[in-house]
């Protein structure tokens, strides 16, 4: 069906034809080209490597771990993990690397290779471009059997990482316990069923009902943790009674949340309510990719602070983040960063900000949500065929809307007014991606609809 491979690594469908698919050919050819990368500086290198609950994980795993071990690298393995405790790690390690394998909020038959460097941070635009330049010429050699690597499984780490988020400065452990909240959580049949029960009950939250929580990687329902796809989460938050519930993707580095009547509290607003508690106590700016709510930037002002819009991307999220000393970050999916906790989106230091930021809050989380604005964005995509020109496409559409502010950093950003909407190609599908924001929901929606239309008659 499909194999991606970009500059932040490699995300394909299990099976079908080499080239063509993330078969396991594949994944012995990108997993060498990376592991020959560090090799290169470093005879010995260490690889720390982590996989979410997919169906494909346990075989993805074992064909990385063991190309890495004939390429004579120590290779840590974490087993079922999440992807910021993965980041973590690397450094916890003092790794050379390491590779993360999940497709994220991809369906079931998806897989990735998502590749770190020695700061557990998404490698860089150059070395992504080496790794997929030794992988186009298979320009690695193995070595000998007196020189193989070794591997070493640690589970200890998801445990440190939960550690570590309960002892944040600023995370309130007492304030959450005084709640004595009762939350639903989505698990998506993946790691969140093992980390964010665990977080939880580490926070003092006693009371925790589970949905979706066997491990099988055959996803209950499409795992992006869109509104959409939470009516589940949203049926049992109402039916139990509960304070809230939680939602994260397969791999935990997106958190959303639902209102105690079943309402969603918007994905695009964990971000931001997250940052208006962290800014209540640091100064400071922050950055967020311009897919994202403006409500962030209008946060940010209120408390001083100066807002950065990056190119959509963690790597570029986090690269606009160090160049502006941002206090927090992220994007609009519900990817939180913390940065003097690591330079990662993770939903469980996610969890442990917005509990305390609720905590603090004199009413329930509907009241909390009603803090913010009510903006909306209309999410929405049109498939690709593998031979269309989307340079040409948005070359026509910014003809068109030549006497708007347009912004071509990443895709096509058109402003209109007070409202906006952003054209890019995924990073992750072979989709465009239309994102509309407005202050009424008919309006996103409507201006989503005219520039799909403007694609469609410029195929």
């Amino acid at each position: 069906m499909a194999l991606i491979k970009s500059i932040s690594g490699i995300r394909g469908t299990i099976g079908g034809h080499p080239t063509e698919n993330l078969t396991p050919l594949d994944i012995v050819r990108f997993s060498a080209a990376y592991g020959s990368m560090l090799t290169a500086s470093n005879k010995s290198a260490k690889v720390v490597i982590g996989r979410d609950g997919r169906i494909s994980g346990e075989m993805v795993s074992q064909l990385v771990i063991q190309t890495l071990v004939g390429l004579g690298i120590q290779v840590v393995d974490l087993g079922l993990s999440t992807t910021p405790t993965v980041e973590m790690a690397v450094k916890w390690e003092n790794a050379d690397g390491g590779i993360i394998l999940t497709a994220s909020h991809n369906p079931k038959e998806w897989n990735a290779l998502k590749l770190l460097n020695k700061d557990g941070e998404f490698i860089s635009a150059e070395a992504g471009r080496e790794v997929l330049e030794l992988a186009s010429k298979d320009a690695f050699q193995f070595i000998g059997v007196d020189k193989l690597g070794a591997v070493t499984v640690n589970d200890t780490y998801l445990d440190k990482h939960i550690e570590t988020v309960v002892n944040y400065p600023l995370v309130d452990v007492a304030a959450i316990r005084g709640k004595q909240f009762k939350v639903v959580v989505d698990a998506i049949n993946s790691s969140g069923a093992i980390a964010v029960p665990r977080l939880l009950h580490a926070l003092g939250v006693e009371d925790v009902i589970i949905l979706n929580e066997e491990i099988n990687g055959r996803f209950a329902h499409n795992p992006e943790p869109l509104p959409e796809n939470l009516s589940g989460l949203s049926a049992e938050v109402k039916k139990s009674g509960a304070s809230l519930g939680i939602a994260v993707d397969p791999d935990v580095d997106r958190l959303c949340f639902v209102c105690e009547d079943g309402s969603m509290f918007g994905e695009e607003f964990t971000l931001v309510a997250v940052a208006d508690y962290v800014l209540s106590h640091r100064k400071g700016n922050t950055v967020s990719n311009m897919s994202s709510t403006k409500a962030l930037k209008e946060i940010t002002l209120k408390h001083e602070g100066e807002y950065f819009p990056s190119a959509v991307g963690e790597v570029n999220v986090v690269n606009r983040m160090k160049e502006v000393n941002a206090v927090i970050g992220g994007e609009g999916n519900g990817g939180i960063i913390v940065p003097d906790l690591h330079y990662g989106r993770d939903a469980l230091i996610g969890i442990g900000l917005f509990l305390t930021a609720l905590a603090q809050h004199k009413n329930g989380i509907k009241s909390f949500r009603s803090k913010y604005p009510d903006y909306f964005i209309s999410k929405n995509k049109i498939e690709l065929e593998k031979h269309i020109d989307v340079k040409d496409i948005f070359e026509k559409i910014q003809k068109k809307y030549k006497k708007q502010p347009v912004n071509t950093e990443d895709g096509l950003k058109i402003e209109f007014d007070s409202d906006w909407v952003h054209l890019r190609t995924s990073n992750t599908e072979p989709i465009i991606r239309i994102y509309a924001e407005s202050n009424f929901e008919t309006t996103a929606n409507n201006i989503a609809l005219r520039l799909m239309q403007d694609i469609k008659e410029f195929l």
